[in-house]
Parts: structure tokens; C-alpha cells; sequence
């Protein structure tokens, strides 16, 4: 089907609630999509941080093919053995003592995380603990709990009323400011994916998670995007040298498959019946994620990882440096990346010839443009990708 009669269908019979980008993409590979007429593209965003093993890769398919071949999905509640192996491997590799809930998404993730927060508050202490303290340019999710929990005014619009007991820090040194004496919890993203790419000061967090566990309030780490090795870890909050009580993670767990997961130290804050998920850690879902895992760590501990993540900012850095008149600032962490772009205006212009020039490039915030390439790519992708935002400079100065 060709994309004029594909993209008329989709204005026709579903809801419009992306501002898409109308290319047809037929194939991937690596870092590289193609389109219906062949051209291909370097993918500097990998669906959103999903595509955390590239397009196309052969041992993801296989891993999947293999599964479908026997089970798709039973339920939770008959034992499934890949999402107990992913469960004990996520634990593994973390090196935080926690057990995991398995969902379908980072929004459901944060569900989760909202409602162990909400539980502990309940049963810890004579006084019943609600509020939850989340961060200003925050993004945790599009429920409606979600929602409320993301410290954006614009997201609030239309969807209310919301769920009470959300509070709105402007910075990591203001939390102390907002915290009473029915704060149950503080969710915050350690690099704020939708806010601009720029990691937080690592002793401020750490002498945030030091005052929260000495009041006793629940540090709940957003790793929906910065997670499964995105920040050069498996997670960033071992970058900061933290232990959170409760961890969310998303995108990139099975390169593409729907999934999510909460890890949390509080291994027996639910009972059954207090939460659940039809589809959440199904064969299909759990053994994707697992080859995931297998081929990142091996990455990681290869040192392949590092390099590519080195590679990857220092040619950020000189893109920067040689354009400063358009980029402010390199920002960011792991393969995690951001650059600051002069105005909105030209942050647009950029985005387009970058895709006009067969590269993709996101955006965060109002004048970020976001970089977040799979984790296996190459320094050959990289070095095309690179090649052609130079032309790309070219069109828009």
C-alpha cells in the first residue's frame, strides 16, 4: 500500500491524537529505516528509546518467533517462566534487593509505583500518608493518574477532576520545601526525558534519598526512558549511586515489544487482588525482554557500550562546538543526549531538514533537540548520521 493511501486511511479510521510525520517505513535495520520508495534513514531516536537493540535484529526476531511457536499468553495466573527469569535477572543485574511487577507500559508502570506508595502510606504510621511530590517539566505517563502526577499545567487541560494528593516541586532543593506530614513518596525522573534532557546533580539526589529515608518517605525512581542500560547502566539510579525503594522502567526492556515493570524493596507491600495486569509479563513479552537483556549486558560488559556512548557524545560535543551559533549546549547522560538549540523556530527548522537529510531526530522541552540512538548501533551509523546533519546545518543557516 502506498503512503498517500495509507496515510488517508489512518486520517479516516483513527483518532488524531499524534501530529505524525506521514513517511511510510517499510523496513529497519541497525540504526537505518527505509521507506516505501527505498530512502533510508539513520534513526537518532529508536522509536522513543524503545528500540534499544535496533531495527531488524535477528536474535530479537528469533527469540520471538520461538515463543509465539508455543505460547503467547495464559495469564497471570498460571506460572510463566520467562517472566520469572526476566524478574530474577532485572534483580541480578540491578544489584538491588527488590522483587518486580510486570506490566504493558511506562504509564502502567507508574501506576503501580503510585499505588505502593499510596498503600505504604497507609499502613505506615497512626497518620494515613497520601501526597506525592513530583518535579515542575516532569512526564510520567497519560492515565489519568499519570497525568496528574506530571508536573505540566498544559497536560492537565480538559482531563479533569484529577486524583488529589500531587504536589509540584520546582527543583530537587525545593522537595524539602513541599514535604508534610502526609507525604507518602517522591517519583522524579533523574534525567527529565520531556523536560530537556539534563541529568540532575548527583550529590543532590543522593542527599535527597538520604533525607527521604530518614523521614521515612519512599524514593520512587522514573526510569521508564533512562532505564535498561539508556544512562550507561542498567539503571541510572546506579549511576547516582542511590537505592531507591521503587524503580519503574519501560521502553527499552524488549526492543520494541510492549512491556513494563516496578521493582521495589517493599517485596510484600501487595497481596493478591491488590494489583494486576491481563497481558502484563506474558511469554510473548517477558522472553523479548530477556534476549534484550542478554545482548546489552553483554554489551556492556564488553565494553562496547562505554565506547559507543563516548563516540556517540564527543561527536555531539564537536557538532556543538562547531555550530554554536544555532547549539548552546551539549546536555545529557549515557546514550541519553540533548542539544540546546538558540530559538523554537530553529529548533523546528532543524528537526525538518534533519529528517529531510535521512535522519531522525526528536525533540524535549522547547528547545531541545533530543538524541536517543539504539544502544547497538554502530560507529559506521553513527558517522552517516553525523555526515548528513552537517548538510542538514547547511540548509538552515
Amino acid at each position: 500500500m502506498n503512503a498517500q493511501t495509507l496515510k488517508q486511511m489512518d486520517l479516516d479510521y483513527v483518532l488524531h491524537t499524534y501530529a505524525r510525520n506521514y513517511v511510510h517505513f517499510v523496513r529497519g535495520s541497525g540504526a537505518r529505516l527505509f521507506d516505501e520508495m527505498g530512502k533510508d534513514y539513520i534513526d537518532f531516536g529508536s522509536g522513543i528509546a524503545v528500540c534499544s537493540v535496533g531495527h531488524g535484529n535477528k536474535r530479537l526476531a528469533d527469540a520471538l518467533y520461538k515463543q509465539a511457536q508455543n505460547l503467547i499468553h495464559t495469564s497471570n495466573l498460571y506460572l510463566i517462566e520467562p517472566q520469572a527469569k526476566l524478574a530474577k535477572k532485572l534483580v541480578e543485574l540491578s544489584g538491588y534487593d527488590m522483587r518486580v511487577f510486570f506490566a504493558n507500559s511506562g504509564a502502567e508502570a507508574n501506576e503501580g509505583a503510585l499505588k505502593i506508595a499510596r498503600k505504604f502510606g497507609e499502613v505506615n504510621g497512626e497518620l494515613k500518608r497520601y501526597q506525592i511530590i513530583t518535579l515542575d517539566s516532569s512526564f510520567h505517563g497519560r492515565t489519568i493518574s499519570t497525568l496528574k502526577a506530571t508536573g505540566q499545567d498544559k497536560m492537565h487541560n480538559y482531563f479533569g477532576p484529577f486524583p488529589d494528593g500531587f504536589v509540584y516541586a520546582k527543583d530537587l532543593n525545593d522537595i524539602p520545601n513541599k514535604i508534610s506530614n502526609v507525604t507518602c513518596a517522591v517519583l522524579l525522573e533523574l534525567v527529565q526525558g520531556e523536560g530537556g534532557i539534563t541529568p540532575f546533580n548527583k550529590q543532590e539526589v543522593q542527599d535527597l534519598a538520604k533525607l527521604l529515608k530518614e523521614k521515612n518517605i519512599l524514593l520512587m525512581v522514573d526510569e521508564v526512558q533512562t532505564g535498561i542500560y539508556r544512562s550507561g547502566e542498567l539503571f541510572a539510579s546506579q549511576a547516582y549511586g542511590i537505592t531507591p525503594d521503587v524503580i519503574t522502567t519501560a521502553k527499552g526492556l524488549a526492543g520494541g515489544v510492549p512491556i513494563g515493570a516496578v521493582l521495589t524493596s517493599l517485596k510484600d507491600i501487595f497481596s493478591p487482588s491488590d494489583h494486576g495486569s491481563t497481558f502484563g509479563g506474558n511469554f510473548l513479552s517477558t522472553a523479548a525482554a530477556l534476549e534484550v537483556l542478554e545482548i546489552l549486558s553483554a554489551l556492556k560488559a564488553s565494553g562496547e557500550l562505554d565506547k559507543t556512548i563516548a563516540y556517540f557524545s564527543k561527536k555531539l560535543q564537536d557538532l556543538q562546538k562547531n555550530h554554536s551559533a544555532i547549539f548552546t549546549q551539549e546536555v545529557g547522560l549515557g546514550l541519553m543526549r540533548g542539544l540546546r538549540v538558540r530559538d523554537a523556530e530553529t529548533l523546528s527548522a532543524f528537526l525538518e531538514s534533519s529528517f529531510n537529510n535521512g535522519v531522525l531526530v526528536l525533540k524535549s522541552g522547547k528547545n531541545t533537540a533530543r538524541f536517543l540512538p539504539s544502544l547497538t548501533i554502530t560507529k559506521e551509523e553513527i558517522d552517516l548520521g553525523f555526515e548528513r546533519l552537517e548538510f542538514t546545518l547547511k540548509d538552515i543557516y
